[in-house]
Parts: C-alpha cells; sequence; structure tokens
C-alpha cells in the first residue's frame, strides 16, 4: 500500500483522548496506519494538499438496514408508525433476491462515504429468496468501507403473534446455524479487520426469548457483538410489558443482552433506571435521530445518556425510514434534536462530532484502532472542504455541524483513497444510480 502525506491541514480534529484540534498540520500514512500527525512533515509517497480543509476522523454509522435504500419514499408507509411502516413494506421486501440485496447495499454504502463515513454496520435481519449476508459484505468490499454486518433473524410470523408475515421468518436452527457460518467465513477479529460480524436477532416482538437467548450464548462463544431493536417508541414498551410482564431493558438483562459486547438501536423510550442499567454494563447505543422523527418514535434521551456514562453512537438506519444515508447530516439532527428537548447549551457540534467518530468506533468495538486520528490507529480520515459555498463567512470552520459542508471532498479507509475530490474512486457511480432505480421501478411495479 503506497505512503500518503495529507499536507497543511487547516485543521485537524483529533477526538484523542485530550481532544487536540491542531492547526496547519500534516498527517503521514504508512501500510494502512497514521505512522506521523504533526507540522512540516516529509514523505516520498503520493501527496495530497488540504490546505483551507477540516480534516477529522472517518465518521461512523453503528445502525443501517442497507437492503432498504431499494424502497425510499414507499407511499403506502409515508404517515405510519413503526408497526404499521413494517407492515406496510414487509411485502415489498419479500421480494427482494441477492441482487437486489447487494445494489442496495453498494448504495446505501456509497452514500455513506461521500457523507465521510468509513466505518458502517449492517442489520440484515431477513433473507428471501437466496438472500444471504455475504451479499451486503461483497458490496462493502467493492466499495472499500471498513464494516460490521450483522446476521439479524425474525422467527415469530403473523401467525404466531409477530409482525413479519410468515414467509419471512425462518426456522430458529437454521437461524443458529447460519450465525455459526458466517461468524466462521467473515469475521477477523484483529484490530485493523475490515469484517467483522455481529450476531443480531430483529427485536423482541419478532424472535423467541429462547432465540435471544441462545444467540447471546452463541455470541460469547464465537467472542462476537449482538445487536438488536430496542425501545424504540410507546408501541414497543406497551408490547415488552404485555407480552414479558416487563419494560425492555429488563428483558434485555434477563436474557444476557447487556455489557460492553452489545449495542442497541434506537432506545427512544429508555427510562432512567434502564440508562443507569446500560451504563453500569457498558452496554452501548445506536442513536437514529432521523429515523425517529419519521417514525414519530420520539427524541431519544441521548443527553441523559451521555451524563450517566453509556456509550453512544449514531446511525442512519435503513433509507426506508429516514430516508437519507447522510451519516454528517444525522449527525447535525442529533445535535439540533437534543438542544430542542433540553436547551440550546445541551449539546455542542463538538460533542457530536465525538459521537458520531469514537464514540461509534467505542459502540461498535474498535474503539483501539478507529475513531481518532492518533498515532497508530488506522487511516480512516474524512478531508472536508472548508472553502466552498457551504462554510462561506464562518468563523469556526472547525463546528463542522453547524455550518457543513455534510460532503467530503477526500476519504481514507485504511489508507485507502475511496473518494477524491467529491467522487467515489472505486465504483462507477452514474452506472450503480441507474441500477438501483431499475430495481424499484420493476419493485414498483409487481
Amino acid at each position: 500500500m503506497p505512503e500518503v502525506l495529507l499536507k497543511n491541514a487547516r485543521t485537524v480534529l483529533t477526538m484523542d483522548d485530550k481532544r487536540r484540534e491542531l492547526a496547519d498540520c500534516d498527517i503521514r500514512i504508512v501500510d494502512g496506519a497514521i505512522a506521523e500527525i504533526g507540522s512540516g512533515l516529509q514523505s516520498d509517497g503520493e501527496l495530497v494538499q488540504a490546505a483551507g480543509c477540516i480534516v477529522t476522523p472517518g465518521l461512523v454509522n453503528t445502525h443501517h438496514h442497507l437492503f432498504q435504500t431499494l424502497t425510499r419514499a414507499v407511499p403506502a408507509g409515508q404517515d405510519a408508525l413503526l408497526f404499521g411502516w413494517l407492515q406496510a413494506l414487509y411485502p415489498i421486501w419479500s421480494r427482494f433476491g441477492p441482487e437486489e440485496m447487494r445494489v442496495s447495499a453498494l448504495t446505501g454504502l456509497a452514500e455513506l462515504a461521500l457523507s465521510g463515513c468509513t466505518l458502517s454496520s449492517d442489520h440484515m435481519y431477513l433473507f428471501p429468496n437466496g438472500s444471504r449476508l455475504d451479499d451486503s459484505i461483497a458490496a462493502a468490499r467493492e466499495i472499500g468501507m471498513r464494516f460490521h454486518p450483522t446476521r439479524g433473524a425474525m422467527s415469530i410470523g403473523h401467525s404466531l403473534g409477530g409482525l413479519p408475515p410468515d414467509d419471512l421468518v425462518e426456522a430458529e436452527p437454521n437461524i443458529l446455524a447460519d450465525m455459526v457460518r458466517v461468524v466462521d467465513t467473515f469475521h477477523d477479529p484483529s484490530p485493523g479487520a475490515m469484517v467483522r460480524v455481529g450476531l443480531a436477532p430483529c427485536s423482541p416482538f419478532s424472535v423467541s426469548r429462547e432465540l435471544m437467548r441462545d444467540t447471546a450464548i452463541l455470541a460469547r462463544e464465537k467472542r462476537v457483538m449482538l445487536h438488536t431493536h430496542l425501545a424504540e417508541n410507546a408501541e414497543d414498551i406497551a408490547y415488552s410489558e404485555e407480552k414479558f410482564g416487563c419494560r425492555p431493558g429488563q428483558y434485555a438483562e434477563d436474557l444476557g443482552w447487556t455489557g460492553p459486547d452489545v449495542w442497541h438501536a434506537h432506545c427512544v423510550k429508555l427510562d432512567g433506571r434502564e440508562i443507569d442499567l446500560f451504563a453500569r454494563s457498558g452496554t452501548g447505543v445506536a442513536h437514529c435521530p432521523c429515523s425517529n422523527c419519521r417514525l414519530g418514535s420520539g427524541i431519544a434521551p441521548v443527553r441523559a445518556m451521555r451524563d450517566a456514562g453509556v456509550k453512544v453512537g449514531l446511525g442512519v438506519d435503513g433509507s426506508a425510514s429516514n430516508d437519507s444515508g447522510n451519516i454528517a447530516a444525522e449527525a447535525r439532527t442529533a445535535m439540533l434534536l437534543q438542544r430542542v428537548a433540553n436547551g440550546a447549551d445541551a449539546m455542542s457540534p463538538r460533542e457530536t462530532l465525538e459521537i458520531a467518530t469514537r464514540g461509534g468506533a467505542e459502540v461498535l468495538g474498535r474503539g483501539d484502532a478507529c475513531g481518532q486520528i492518533r498515532k497508530g490507529y488506522r487511516a480512516d480520515i474524512a478531508v472536508w472542504d472548508a472553502t466552498g459555498l457551504e462554510s462561506a463567512g464562518s468563523w469556526d470552520p472547525a463546528a463542522l455541524l453547524l455550518a457543513g459542508p455534510t460532503r467530503v471532498r477526500d476519504l481514507f479507509v485504511e489508507g485507502r483513497q475511496i473518494v477524491r475530490d467529491g467522487h467515489l474512486t472505486t465504483i462507477d457511480l452514474p452506472t450503480l444510480v441507474e441500477k438501483q432505480n431499475g430495481l424499484a421501478r420493476a419493485l414498483a411495479g409487481g
């Protein structure tokens, strides 16, 4: 891998332990890692001028459903709450196959990369017509993004009182067998891993108590992380209290679903005791503000979580409920919502950027190698051009989430430049967009 020297950055927001902000700074990248940070650095490798630019760690997306990128703005679910929205979309998703999964994932990952994301998770929980987690992993490798896919599952169909139609659920022995397969095939535990795999039953209302417990046991045996949806809205809380006789936090704790190897999506309705539980146990949260707004779920208590010491990262969630996949824009929304809920001083742009970088890396168990611009860490770096229209007149371009931009000029993953001058280097984006729109038209006409 060639050596790279980022030269003369206006400001480098390191997100290191001291939260240093370095002016007129260079970064030397060697073998996919950050080798040196300072001024006046020299290198025989490729030179990338960053004058006028703000440089940050790559942003981290801790929750997505990449298959949903093919179903943006579907009319049937545009004005529904979570459960009704799901019931409107399930019949469409049941017509997907491996090609829809791969193209949709490519599209979603491309959008993330252009918004500064270097590490993304994916929660794939339905597998119609021969689809496999392998399809999204292939897409991430093609884009060149660091990836943490999770093998999701649904096992309780409509006939047994669940939300999903029966033709989208799987037998639980088959689910567990494929979880073993994907971990053994793809999971890489090394600090610089490009692919790690997690296990992720969809939600407490779509799988059995036994599958939740068995998955937790399997994850600990395989030393991989656990993920699911939890406490997303008022319907979610009511379901848990009616079916399980307790709130979601208690249900999760009883089944082994708390700890530093667990992160839950949404958590909009966590109460004080559940927040304390997550803080004590080291359980992480993927905060998805735009999706929560779109589905009318509410504003997650992120300020209270952060104050209690809960690990919090950002997630764009699926593009059927966002309907965007811009992680920088997601971060701005997270900041604004906390101010709406708690006052104008509730969350600063720099704290929000911290959540979007090292916060997400810590939630995904990658805080030892990703999420900071720091010597020895992986070279996952976003370069933001602060000389353009969006930043014109900004007194503090380092307050990136106030004035933008929300699209990167350059993006490096493991030292490889996958975005150059605002364009993806690894795929033909116009051809991908044409393919994606063709598949969406076919689904809409079906």
